[in-house]
């Protein structure tokens, strides 16, 4: 689940110096679809910068920028087929645009090729004078939301079909917190959207609780595999304090690993790993705190982290730690892309977060990875399952990049619409990369969705037949409905189509688990291989999807990624367009007018 569209002047001009000072510039490689650090120097992002922002205004009637525009830059894309990709938020008047994003496209030569926006309108509002004022506005989002209410800013609220002034709140309550738009001029709520990624949607909790079904997934100690890093005593030999060390991880899920961690002092250690850019593991002892600083840190003299089950805190720590690290090792080797925001950033996580917490998050507003240790009824263990680990912090990939989001939120918080169900496909298709990457005999790679947990179903979801998981009720095909299907049951119809795109249709066993793959009208699908299939949508992420792209916009991006790596003509681009087809999602079907 993600959080609405929200982002302030600050922190859009602290993305534009990053984008402009190349931090978190890459080449995309063309042959293997990966992304490789930028050569170029700051200056020449800059050029690249300007270059697309004067194309903006210049084709204005595509783009959708108008006079009191001000577009900063969040990410520039320099690809070596000679395309450039410039991603911009925007303001209007001085007042941050909520859903106003877009990506200017260039040529090598810097020319002006297209654009990708989220907005199909102007977002200039109707009026320009609130009725409401700050604290007004503020204390209707507290009613809202059931919290204390921060400060009011006003925006523009460019989502959906037309623009209006409206203030933004944060509202927090009891650890969690959400994100209020009241519009500025009648005082209607706009949307009430809880900032947090759960795992495990309010929607599916309801229902195992109805079915009375209890998630108690086996644990255990097993050996590494040789793919799952080097165990070690901990002896690292250092002179000079904090060195790296090799230490061991006696987890819940995945048997012993290897974890590079922290030697502080001779004979010290902390669950911290100087290799990966500072990334930890830290305890929240039972606090609801989105400050990660607030944690306890993981330390011994040992270097051995838990004992394969509950009884040690630190047996969680050590999934967590594997699990967030073999996610960054995954989008690093497959992207070279450093870090969760492609910016040589620490990934963080918390365990034993809050009391009978049955769930696992991405937060924004910590910027980290929190778990639950379940709530002792529906589940008894910590969510701190591999595929959970890279899922959610995908979804912060997916933040930093074309942050995709719901079009409605219910009153308990359940999501809906096509921009959040691809959000949370694209969480499922690289989190089952990520257990393919680190390939753990405990925890063999598939592309099934918390096969883990325990439950009766054996597994939350699957990409190849999606509709075979009765608990969220997720579909296989596009429809009309799809606007208004729950985000995670709407996800199996992105997640169908990279399947398709990667493995074929028909039955096919791969590993230990047999897949029979469904088509639309019986289409038959030849894949690709799961490498360029997994290529052509983290393409289609960075350079061609926007905050508010629906299915049919994915299916273009997805073509556009093909073109770029393998070219209009080859099989790779023809079959991109099948697997779409094979799950309803055609250029003849697409909706005339866009909600």
């Amino acid at each position: 689940m993600r959080r609405p569209h929200i982002r302030t002047l600050a922190v859009a001009v602290a993305v534009t110096t990053a984008a402009t000072g190349l931090a978190g510039t890459a080449f995309a490689g063309a042959s293997a679809g990966v992304e490789r650090p930028a050569a170029s120097s700051a200056p020449d992002a800059a050029v690249v910068v300007e270059a697309a922002r004067t194309a903006a205004f210049a084709h204005a009637s595509a783009t959708g920028v108008s006079e009191g525009d001000e577009l900063h830059a969040r990410d520039v894309m320099i690809d070596p087929e000679g395309g450039r990709h410039v991603r911009f938020v925007r303001t209007h008047d001085g007042l941050p645009v909520l859903g106003g994003d877009l990506i200017v496209h260039l040529d090598r030569g810097l020319g002006y090729t297209g654009v990708t926006r989220a907005a199909g309108h102007a977002v200039e509002a109707a009026t320009s004078e609130a009725k409401l004022t700050a604290a007004q506005a503020a204390a209707k989002a507290a009613r809202a939301a059931g919290g204390d209410a921060g400060g009011a800013q006003l925006v523009v609220d460019a989502r959906g079909g037309a623009s209006a002034l409206a203030y933004q709140v944060t509202v927090t309550a009891e650890g969690s917190s959400r994100t209020v738009v009241v519009d500025a001029v009648t005082g209607k709520v706009r949307s009430n959207t809880p900032t947090r990624d759960e795992f495990l949607s309010p929607k599916l909790l309801d229902a195992l609780r109805e079915r009375g079904e209890t998630l108690d997934p086996a644990t255990g100690t097993g050996s590494a595999s040789a793919t799952a890093g080097l165990l070690g005593s901990g002896v690292s030999g250092a002179t000079s304090y904090p060195s790296a060390a090799k230490g061991t991880g006696k987890t819940l899920f995945v048997g012993s690993v290897g974890l590079t961690t922290t030697q502080t002092s001779r004979g010290h250690y902390q669950l911290k790993d100087p290799s990966r850019y500072g990334t930890e593991t830290r305890d929240a002892k039972g606090a609801e705190t989105q400050k990660f600083s607030a944690g306890s840190k993981f330390t011994n003299t040992t270097n051995v982290w838990g004992n394969g089950k509950t009884t040690s805190r630190a047996s969680a720590a050590a999934d967590a730690q594997y699990g967030v690290t073999k996610t960054l090792d995954f989008y690093k080797s497959a992207f070279k892309r450093k870090g969760i925001r492609n910016n040589s950033k620490a990934a963080q996580a918390m365990v034993h977060w809050g009391r009978k917490v049955p769930n696992a998050f991405w937060d924004p507003a910590c910027t980290c990875m929190l778990y639950g240790d379940g709530d002792g009824q529906v589940f008894k263990k910590p969510l701190v399952v591999l595929d959970v680990t890279g899922h959610e912090l995908t979804h912060g990939v997916v933040e930093a990049t074309a942050d995709l989001q719901p079009t409605i939120v219910d009153s308990d918080g359940n999501q809906y619409g096509e921009p959040g169900s691809l959000n949370e496909s694209l969480a499922d298709i690289f989190g089952s990369n990520v257990e393919f990457y680190a390939n753990n005999a405990k925890d063999t790679p598939d592309y099934l969705v918390g096969e883990k947990l325990g439950l009766d179903q054996k597994f939350l979801r699957r990409l190849d037949h999606p509709s075979l998981d009765k608990l969220e009720g997720t579909i296989d095909y596009w429809s009309a409905d799809t606007y208004f299907t729950e985000v995670h049951a709407g996800s199996g119809v992105s997640s169908h189509a990279y399947y398709l795109l990667a493995e074929g249709s028909g039955k096919k066993k791969i590993g230990s688990v047999t897949y029979n793959s469904p088509t639309y009208h019986g289409i038959t699908v030849k894949g690709i291989g799961r490498s360029k299939a997994t290529a052509i949508y983290y393409r289609a992420l960075t350079r061609y999807m926007v905050s508010t792209t629906d299915f049919h916009q994915a299916r273009v991006a997805t073509l556009k990624a093909a073109k770029d790596l393998y070219g209009a003509g080859s099989t790779e681009y023809k079959t991109v367009d099948k697997s779409w087809a094979a799950v309803n999602v055609t250029a003849a079907n697409t909706p005339a007018a866009r909600r």
